[in-house]
């Protein structure tokens, strides 16, 4: 391999991984925020009834706005650099999604300014405001909802490789909307699952069927976003292989399915 085609392989892994982490600790932080689909849509909530007693919309984190751009990024990451890249990635995110919750703890506990807290005590209409407690209440997030998340994306991350790597081995190089579509349609369903149950029935006080019915609007989300983003996959294949080069792209997909891919 020449040194161009070297130089192009860590480039775009760096990319790669630049785009997946990015998302990824975004969407932690913004995750907070909860929001109605139906009604940034123009619609009326839907008011679906789950097991004869809990009411649900479309209520979404604003996290899950991004999180399939972060699987769509494993899966073309699985493509070219195979699972052990994957692998790398995803504990490098962890650890570092870990240290901004660190961070974040540590700056809400800092005592404001007297002036910023003047400069800010009132909105637009006039009401008072106390913007160190927004502030606290917006950036700062449960132990639970921590471990959760954190939890959730290392087990989601470690299934969609797997599956991943199963589905090319019987695929081959043919039908890449399968392996990537499939691969994260299961490590989301676990995904949406694990997160929830750690985050509000062990350290929270859903119920059960509470934990299933939003877990089913998140799945039913991401796996709607994930089929329509197939094409988008094509495109980035396109894209790569016209970057690396036929002959390249070629090898390192094989070396991918094989194991032997990294750097």
């Amino acid at each position: 391999m020449t040194d161009v085609q070297n130089s192009r392989k860590t480039n775009l892994f760096i990319l790669l991984c630049s785009i997946f982490l990015t998302n990824a600790i975004l969407a932690e932080i913004i995750g907070v925020k909860i929001f109605s689909a139906e009604k940034t849509l123009g619609f009326e909530p839907v008011n679906w009834t789950f097991f004869g007693e809990y009411l649900l919309d479309f209520n979404l984190t604003a996290g899950a706005v991004i999180w399939p751009v972060v699987f769509i990024t494993s899966d073309i990451i699985n493509e070219y650099f195979g699972k052990k890249g994957v692998r790398k990635i995803s504990f490098i995110t962890a650890g570092l999604i870990t240290y901004v919750f660190l961070i974040i703890t540590l700056v809400t506990e800092l005592v404001p300014a007297d002036f910023w807290l003047e400069v800010n005590s009132q909105m637009p209409s006039g009401d008072q405001f106390d913007i160190n407690y927004a502030f606290n209440t917006i950036f700062r997030q449960g132990l639970g909802i921590i471990l959760g998340s954190l939890t959730a994306f290392l087990i989601g991350q470690l299934i969609d490789v797997f599956v991943f790597q199963k589905l090319r081995a019987a695929t081959g190089s043919r039908m890449i909307w399968l392996r990537a579509t499939g691969s994260t349609l299961v490590s989301q369903f676990i995904d949406s699952f694990v997160v929830l149950g750690i985050a509000f029935y062990v350290f929270g006080n859903w119920s059960l069927s509470q934990i299933i019915a939003v877990g089913l609007i998140n799945y039913i989300y991401k796996f709607s976003v994930a089929v329509l983003l197939t094409p988008v996959l094509y495109v980035a294949h396109e894209a790569i292989d016209r970057y690396l080069g036929k002959d390249m792209a070629e090898k390192m997909t094989k070396d991918a399915s094989s194991d032997r891919a990294f750097l």
